[in-house]
């Protein structure tokens, strides 16, 4: 509720600021309450409507985003005709223009003056800092309530969203979510540059509780979702999030990994920090939306079951298969020509190598592997299926009590808000987090009863939704299988289409994928 207040304040102080700026300046103060024409008549008062200008500052208020920047100039402008060249004032003005308008409004002793003897001057460096505040401004403004860029780092929504792909992010699909942790370096997510994610961007000192803003829609399956990583509430500097914190306790022991000032990574030691992060401030991460609120998900040798349906596997995602060749034939053309990743065989190379086992384990697609069955010098492509039977603490819910594998898994029912669960000691491993950490509560187990809050408790009512995410390279992909729900305060937007695209391997651009949709599975 108070952000829906600070949102009607914002927009009632900048209208009503309008119409004692208009006022003013001799305007009758009616015009800014009326859409479109309040522009023209601002930016009338503010010198904007000469024949050179007047069309440009038209063109840009119908472009979304750089509308944006147009208002903030307007405020600017708006100041410097009632003489107001502060720095910091006009900086207030752009951050803050809800104050600021009705604030030059109301004050007697600014008076609206057009027309200088001769104009104002301010330096070369006063210029340039005025640009980049105006643009920091604007952009944080775009960033957090619009559309960011994404760049996928890895390989594990492929060959849906692929390595190199840029994508548009929508926050008003879903609707923004308002910043948690406010008091942050503009633009940069979580480490400062250059200090090898070594030094935060951002204090705790400010914590806003979670709120999402109206969006055009709900999280529907099979969206690629943009979100952060719900195991990355404690992390370890030295693996950032290659490897989750909680997976390295598992396997050392938490006294071992909280002591360690310095920890293996691949074969370097490197230094390590223990970082405690914020909801907003965690890693990002995309995967494909599998499960909704409410529904009952279980795989069953690879196929997907919602509420005991199995439901479509997306046509470019990859599992992965054993292929073995004849003798004498060059592999790596072979792979490269259908499009498989020197990355991914690089692996394949080296397990087989190192395992001694005569095929390649390789993530494709199911075009690809009716291609290489088609090839006369193939001998077998099989499913490389995970049965896992005696179970993998590696898996979500990290219990000996679920042997679950990334190939057959669950039945696991995920969270709806406002739906009551039943907690049993069995059942208890699957929800603790949901429980403990993304809804705040203590949670302890004596003897075989549960306790939340100090209370004795057989079920649990949800504050939020949940999700269950997976990449589309299913073998090849740190999700939900790993660790469990995505809350739905975690969730920062829709990936909605692919901007460009640059391919590493062959070192150029990925043409057919430019103006993609992010969402497409045909």
């Amino acid at each position: 509720m108070v952000y829906e207040i600070l949102l009607i304040l914002y927009f009632v102080g900048c209208l009503a600021g309008l119409w004692l700026v208009l006022k003013k300046a001799g305007e009758k103060p009616w015009k800014a309450l009326i859409p479109v024409y309040n522009i023209i008549v601002w930016m009338r008062i503010c010198g904007k409507d000469t024949k050179e200008k007047k069309w440009k500052w038209y063109i840009a208020f119908l472009i979304p985003a750089i509308n944006i920047f147009m208002f903030l100039l307007l405020v600017v402008e708006t100041a410097n005709v009632f003489h107001r060249y502060n720095y910091f004032e006009q900086t207030f003005a752009v951050i803050f223009p809800w104050i600021y308008l009705p604030y030059v409004g109301l004050n007697k002793y600014q008076y609206y003056d057009p027309h200088q003897e001769e104009p104002h001057q301010v330096s070369q460096a006063r210029d340039w800092l005025d640009a980049i505040t105006f643009a920091i401004v604007a952009a944080v403004i775009i960033r957090s309530m619009m559309f960011e860029f994404y760049n996928i780092p890895s390989s594990s929504m492929e060959k849906s969203l692929m390595t190199g792909d840029y994508l548009v992010v929508s926050k008003m699909a879903y609707g923004p979510r308002s910043a948690m942790t406010p008091l942050s370096v503009p633009l940069i997510h979580n480490v400062l540059p250059l200090t090898d994610g070594q030094v935060e961007s951002y204090l705790k000192w400010i914590k806003l509780p979670y709120h999402r803003y109206k969006g055009f829609k709900h999280v529907e399956r099979f969206d690629p979702v943009v979100f952060n990583y719900p195991d990355g509430d404690t992390m370890c500097t030295a693996w950032k999030s290659n490897r989750s914190y909680h997976s390295l306790v598992r396997e050392m022991g938490r006294e071992n990994v909280l002591n360690a000032k310095m920890l293996p990574v691949g074969n370097q030691m490197v230094t390590n920090h223990i970082r405690v992060r914020p909801v907003d401030k965690r890693e990002n991460f995309i995967k494909r939306c599998i499960g909704l609120p409410g529904e009952d998900l279980q795989i069953i040798d690879q196929k997907v079951y919602i509420n005991g349906k199995e439901i479509a596997t997306p046509p470019y995602s990859q599992q992965t298969y054993k292929v073995m060749f004849k003798e004498g034939i060059n592999t790596r053309k072979v792979l490269d020509d259908i499009g498989v990743s020197h990355e991914d065989y690089s692996t394949a190379l080296s397990y087989m190598m190192y395992s001694g086992m005569p095929y390649y384990q390789i993530p494709l697609t199911e075009a690809q592997v009716k291609t290489l069955e088609a090839r006369p010098d193939i001998i077998e492509v099989v499913p490389d299926i995970n049965k896992a039977e005696d179970g993998d603490l590696e898996i979500f819910p990290h219990s000996e009590r679920y042997k679950w594998s990334t190939d057959n898994f669950g039945p696991v029912h995920i969270p709806a808000k406002g739906e009551t669960l039943k907690l049993t000691i069995e059942n208890l491993p699957i929800y603790t987090r949901v429980i403990e950490i993304y809804e705040g509560n203590t949670l302890e187990v004596k003897g075989d009863k549960i306790f939340i809050n100090g209370q004795e408790a057989t079920e649990y009512t949800c504050k939020m939704d949940y999700y269950w995410m997976m990449g589309d390279n299913r073998h090849n992909s740190v999700d939900s299988r790993y660790w469990g729900f995505v809350p739905e305060d975690h969730i920062s937007g829709k990936a909605t289409m692919v901007l460009f695209s640059w391919d590493k391997d062959h070192g150029k651009p990925r043409w057919n994928r430019v103006f993609k949709s992010a969402r497409s599975m045909e």
